[in-house]
């Protein structure tokens, strides 16, 4: 699986696809600054912001407000947000809080985001749907495509397979932030990655 080149399999899915509607799942606006570059002009993308994993409503709002931001600066998407649904993660990571970072709990909240990711994009009528997850270097793509690809058979709809750190794109994302000014966290979100961060 990690032999396979995501990048060209998007590429390749997204050719002629000026028509089709993508839900991307939008960790934060950091990750999708880059994402959106990719995909924004080659289809109709809105932007989907299921994070229940955020430690705190607080941080939840900051990282939808900084979203809402981007998207409305560079006119690329539409953003949809669920609310705040800690509970959703609660459950999902119950047994595995003392996992490692990048371990089952983190597959687990990958797939919660991209089964619910999924689930409303069929709801809604979208033709596909892909992730910002794979933007990070710190984060498994062909894990998380596997995951995605689970979950558009589940839903009956498509998923689009990416590896977005590749070509430089998370390096680019960092210079996008800084270029609009983005909150930029150094955590992925959940009290476990935030309590591993203050231990080191």
């Amino acid at each position: 699986m990690n032999a396979v080149n995501f990048d060209a399999v998007m590429l390749r899915m997204l050719a002629g696809a000026e028509d089709k509607r993508l839900l991307l799942h939008a960790c934060c606006a950091p990750c999708a600054s880059y994402c959106l570059t990719q995909t924004a002009p080659r289809t109709r993308v809105t932007a989907f912001f299921y994070n229940p994993n955020l430690d705190s409503a607080e941080e939840y709002e900051k990282r939808l407000h900084e979203l809402r931001r981007l998207t409305e600066a560079t006119k690329q998407a539409d953003v949809l947000d669920t609310g705040y649904r800690h509970e959703d993660f609660a459950a999902a990571a119950a047994g595995f809080e003392d996992a490692p970072e990048g371990g089952a709990r983190c597959e687990r909240c990958f797939r919660l985001r991209l089964f619910e990711t999924a689930r409303m994009a069929k709801s809604g009528g979208f033709d596909l749907f892909a992730t910002t997850l794979t933007v990070s270097p710190l984060k498994n793509a062909a894990l998380i495509n596997r995951i995605g690809s689970e979950a558009a058979e589940a839903f009956g709809v498509e998923y689009l397979p990416t590896d977005f750190k590749k070509r430089g794109g998370y390096l680019q994302s960092v210079q996008l932030s800084r270029q609009y000014g983005l909150y930029r966290q150094n955590y992925c979100g959940c009290e476990f990655s935030r309590r591993i961060l203050q231990d080191k």
